[in-house]
């Protein structure tokens, strides 16, 4: 099954990098996200790896995932290793004038296949869109929240 999401937030490609690969940032942004935990000796950049879990229904499922994709300012995907077969990807684009257009992509599958495990995915399917999208409003949340350098360079606009 896969999920795709995505939003345009005020705040230049650079500020939305920092923050989603940051992994101290994931329980508080990742709607469902229940931990997010560096494992290894590299917190972030490809080969990072991370013990990840997200509360669906009533049990908190995931693994082990690595980055595998790090282009800095642009993508960053991850694959599972163990756990939940997963993957997903954070691709961000300028958008003009500061902003940027942020689209999270997540795929995942039951292991085993056959029909419990279609069910299962679709069952799955409907929580984790609705997370997704509460995850891209709170990252815009986040983010516009904050000041960014290149703001506080500029003289303040007087209003008129």
């Amino acid at each position: 099954m896969r999920i795709e999401q995505k939003i345009e937030v005020a705040a230049p490609p650079a500020a939305v990098w920092a923050y989603v690969t940051d992994p101290d940032n994931y329980c508080d942004f990742m709607e469902g996200v229940t931990r997010w935990d560096v494992a290894g000796n590299r917190d972030r950049g490809l080969g990072a790896r991370y013990r990840m879990l997200i509360h669906i229904g009533s049990a908190d499922v995931g693994g082990l995932i690595e980055v595998v994709e790090w282009k800095p300012a642009r993508n960053m995907a991850w694959s599972s290793v163990t756990g939940v077969d997963q993957r997903g990807r954070w691709m961000l684009r300028e958008a003009g004038e500061g902003r940027t257009r942020v689209t999270f992509r997540f795929a995942y599958g039951v292991a085993g296949g056959g029909v419990m495990g279609l069910v299962a995915e679709r069952v799955a399917a409907r929580p984790l869109r609705r997370r997704f999208r509460q995850t891209l409003l709170n990252l815009k949340r986040a983010l516009e929240g904050q000041r960014f350098p290149e703001e506080a360079e500029q003289p303040a606009k007087l209003a008129g």
